[in-house]
């Protein structure tokens, strides 16, 4: 997910259950580029793994290049993104618009597995349109020129997240490929994720805007049960996100990033709806935990925990062997 899947996010998610989680998209364009910005989206560390980069573009050749790096810098699966809405993206020929370019989507999955030998993984929506079934076309083409695994999030890009994933489009992909299909869209809870690996046979879900803000939804697919947070787990996994943030990013980029993050932690009657908006104001990340851990107690001793499992799993230390000079505050 762009502007929030980063390394903090990651991590998170793989404390709380997640199998695999995955970066944000990356453009290979940026890559071929060498601009400092994207490859810092490569700063990749042990605790996040298995790991899959996800990659956009709409040049096999560059799509290729991109590949080898991502690759080398220790990604686990190289994800194709043929499912972006956004418009900055489609109208480069990238994201869901390849859907509508069989060919050159089949060409580009080509190219990215013959350049490594890690999995490839594609993600897709079901085509430009409402109503369209294009992903049923291009999904069996996609496995025959190399895609070892398939996403389905079954909106259409003009739908962006509005309505409901048609999960019966999922189930359809599922029969006419050999490989594991990933059923992403509304899956928000146990049971839908049990309602939809059921009805569509996919081999996993994945969970996205749920775990906004929210990782215990993570747990509940996993194991059940709705119990809630505790005001001080809730403030001390922000403080430990504010902080591990602001360490990968450097605290100027990251006292900007992480705003949108208040209210998708705070919400959902955990905290009175000003106190979002108190912690936007603040000038600095330090401040921000500060306040926090004020408006908790108890919070602090959950949150210095944090970081003490954190050391103790060697999650400050990434490796990262590309041509990054200087990139983020980490």
């Amino acid at each position: 997910m762009a502007g929030v899947s980063v390394q903090a996010f990651r991590r998170q998610g793989r404390r709380f259950g997640a199998g695999l989680v995955c970066s944000e998209m990356v453009s290979c364009a940026g890559l071929h580029h060498g601009s400092e910005r994207t490859l810092g989206y490569l700063r990749l560390a042990s605790d996040e793994r298995p790991l899959a980069v996800q990659i956009f573009g709409s040049e096999p050749a560059l799509m290729a290049e991109a590949a080898v790096l991502v690759e080398a810098a220790g990604a686990d699966i190289v994800d194709i993104n043929f499912g972006c809405p956004v418009r900055k993206v489609t109208k480069t020929g990238a994201g869901a618009m390849l859907l509508e370019d069989a060919e050159r989507a089949c060409r580009i999955v080509d190219a990215v597995a013959s350049a490594v030998e890690v999995p490839v993984s594609v993600k897709l929506r079901r085509g430009l349109e409402n109503g369209s079934r294009a992903c049923l076309d291009v999904g069996p083409r996609l496995v025959d020129a190399g895609a070892s695994s398939l996403t389905l999030h079954p909106r259409s890009a003009r739908q962006m997240y509005s309505g409901r994933a048609d999960h019966a489009l999922t189930a359809e992909l599922v029969e006419r490929v050999a490989v594991p299909v990933v059923a992403s869209g509304d899956v928000t809870s146990r049971a839908e994720a049990e309602r939809v690996l059921e009805t569509t046979g996919a081999a996993a879900v994945m969970v996205g805007r749920a775990a906004q803000g929210n990782p215990w939804v993570l747990r509940e697919v996993l194991l059940g049960g709705d119990e809630q947070p505790s005001a001080a787990e809730v403030a001390a996994e922000l403080v430990h996100f504010v902080r591990e943030t602001a360490r990968e990013l450097g605290e100027r980029r990251a006292t900007g990033f992480l705003k949108k993050f208040y209210g998708w932690y705070l919400g959902r009657g955990r905290f009175p709806k000003p106190f979002a908006q108190e912690l936007v104001r603040l000038g600095s990340t330090e401040a921000v935990a500060a306040r926090l851990l004020a408006a908790a107690p108890g919070a602090d001793e959950l949150a210095g925990r944090l970081e003490d499992e954190a050391a103790a799993r060697g999650a400050t230390d990434t490796t990262l062997e590309l041509p990054v000079s200087a990139y983020g505050g980490g």
